[in-house]
C-alpha cells in the first residue's frame, strides 16, 4: 500500500547526511523528494569512501534512494528564481545550509515564501537561525560535543570519545522529518506558511533527559561512565568465553530477579532496588561479568532468552546480515539498481504499519540525472530556456 505522504513534494536544497536524510524519511514513506546539487561536483556524499568502480560512493545507494537530482549552480544569479519556481510547486523545502549562505544565495525562508505564500520549510543548521552562534559552521561531531554528548561518552580515565557514528545527523535528520509532519499538519490547519528552525545539538539535548536535569538538582555535571548506566545496575557489554560481547541491561526489578535466578546467585537478591545496586555495583558488575564469562554467546543467549532476561550480541554488520530475526523481518534488503546493474545491501524503512508500506523507491540518481524533466514539468521551463541554462553552466 503505498506510504501516507503520497502527493506531498518535497525540495531537497542540502548536503551531506542530517538534511538529505530528513528528506529520504519522507521519500520513503511517499514524498516525492526532489534534490538539488551543484551541476559539477553534486552532492559531498557522493564521493565519501569506499567508491564503485565508476567513483561514486557506495553508500550514495542508500543517502539518495527515491529521489530526483537537478542540477543548479546556486552561486549563479539566476538560480534563485529557479529554486524558487521549484518551491512554488513543492509542500516542503529541506536545507541545511547556513542561515547567511540562504540570504547571500536569495533562497531563505521569506525569499521561497514569495513564490508559495504557505511553503513549509525545514531549515536544519549547526547552532540554529537565533542566537550569538547562528552563523557558526559546525558538522554533526561539533554538536555532539556542544550538546554534552561527547563528553560523557567514554572511559572515566581517559579523554572523551565520539560514538561510532555521526549521532547528531542521524538523530537531527529523524527529527527534522518529525519537524516537517508538524509544520505540514499546522500549515493545512492554518493555511500559513511554516518555518521549522532545528540546529543539530538540540535534538541530541532533548535525547538526553537525565542530564540538564541532575544538574540543576545537583549542582554536579555527569562524568564518563564508560559503558554502565549512572542509574541502573547492572547494565554494561561482558565478554563471553569466546570472546563475543553481550549487552545486559537489567533495567527494572523484574529483570534483575529473573537475572538472579538464571545465575543461580540467590546471595545477590538482597539488592532488592536499583539505589541498593548502585551502591554495590562493583561487586554486582563483577559477577555478572564471571557469569557471562563462563559460557560462549550461543547457548547463553538461549539460556537467557528461556529464562525472559533482556540481551543481546554486540553486531558487526555481518552480523545483522546473517541474523535470521533481521532478515526475517526485512530490516537489511538486497536491491538491483537498473541504472548500473550493481546489488546493493541497504536498510529497509523502519517500522512496520497496518495502513501502509514503506518503500526504498527509485534508485539514487546520477547527478543531474532529473534536472531536464524537472525544470519542465515543475518549473514550467521550456527546452529553449533549459538548454540556454545548461550552456551558460546555470544547470
Amino acid at each position: 500500500m503505498p506510504g501516507p505522504l503520497r502527493g506531498v513534494r518535497v525540495l531537497d536544497v542540502s548536503t551531506i547526511l542530517a538534511g538529505p536524510l530528513a528528506s529520504s524519511l519522507l521519500g520513503e514513506f511517499g514524498a516525492e523528494v526532489v534534490k538539488i546539487e551543484h551541476p559539477a561536483e553534486g552532492d559531498p556524499a557522493r564521493r565519501y569512501p569506499p567508491l564503485e568502480d565508476d567513483g561514486e560512493s557506495a553508500a550514495w545507494a542508500m543517502l539518495a534512494r527515491a529521489k530526483r537530482s537537478v542540477t543548479i549552480d546556486l552561486h549563479r544569479p539566476e538560480a534563485a528564481d529557479l529554486v524558487g519556481r521549484l518551491a512554488a510547486a513543492a509542500d516542503i523545502v529541506v536545507t541545511n545550509f547556513r542561515p547567511a549562505t540562504l540570504r547571500r544565495f536569495r533562497i531563505d525562508f521569506d525569499d521561497l515564501r514569495a513564490y508559495r505564500p504557505d511553503l513549509v520549510m525545514v531549515h536544519v543548521s549547526a547552532f540554529g537561525r537565533t542566537g550569538p552562534y547562528a552563523d557558526r559552521p559546525g558538522f554533526a561531531r561539533v554538536a555532539e560535543a556542544f550538546a554534552g554528548l561527547t563528553h560523557r561518552t567514554g572511559d572515566p580515565e581517559r579523554p572523551p570519545v565520539f560514538a561510532g557514528y555521526p549521532v547528531a545527523d542521524g538523530v537531527t535528520g529523524i527529527y527534522a522529518a518529525f519537524a516537517a509532519m508538524l509544520a505540514l499538519r499546522q500549515r493545512d490547519l492554518t493555511g500559513e506558511a511554516q518555518l521549522a528552525d532545528i540546529p543539530l545539538y538540540e535534538p541530541l539535548l532533548r535525547m538526553m533527559e537525565d542530564f540538564v536535569v541532575e544538574y540543576g538538582a545537583t549542582g554536579a555535571n555527569r562524568e564518563r561512565q564508560g559503558n554502565q548506566n549512572p542509574h541502573i545496575s547492572p547494565n554494561s557489554l561482558y565478554r563471553t568465553r569466546d570472546g563475543r560481547w553481550l549487552a545486559l541491561p537489567a533495567s527494572t526489578e523484574q529483570m534483575w530477579r529473573r537475572l538472579v535466578k538464571v545465575m543461580d546467585a540467590a546471595d545477590l537478591a538482597v539488592h532488592d532496588s536499583m539505589t541498593a545496586r548502585l551502591e554495590h555495583r562493583e561487586e554486582i558488575e563483577g559477577r555478572v561479568a564471571a557469569f557471562v564469562a563462563a559460557h560462549d554467546l550461543d547457548p547463553l543467549m538461549a539460556l537467557l532468552r528461556d529464562a525472559g532476561v533482556a540481551a543481546g550480541p554486540v553486531n558487526t554488520a555481518a552480523d545483522i546480515c546473517a541474523d535470521p530475526h533481521i532478515r526475517a523481518r526485512g530490516s537489511v534488503v538486497e536491491v538491483v539498481d537498473e541504472r548500473t546493474g550493481r546489488r546493493h545491501l541497504m536498510q529497509a524503512p523502519a517500522g512496520r504499519f497496518s495502513g501502509f508500506d514503506g518503500a526504498i523507491g527509485r534508485a539514487a540518481p546520477a547527478l543531474g540525472e532529473h534536472t531536464a524533466e524537472v525544470l519542465r514539468d515543475l518549473a514550467g521551463l521550456g527546452d529553449p530556456e533549459i538548454d540556454d541554462l545548461r550552456h551558460r553552466g546555470v544547470v
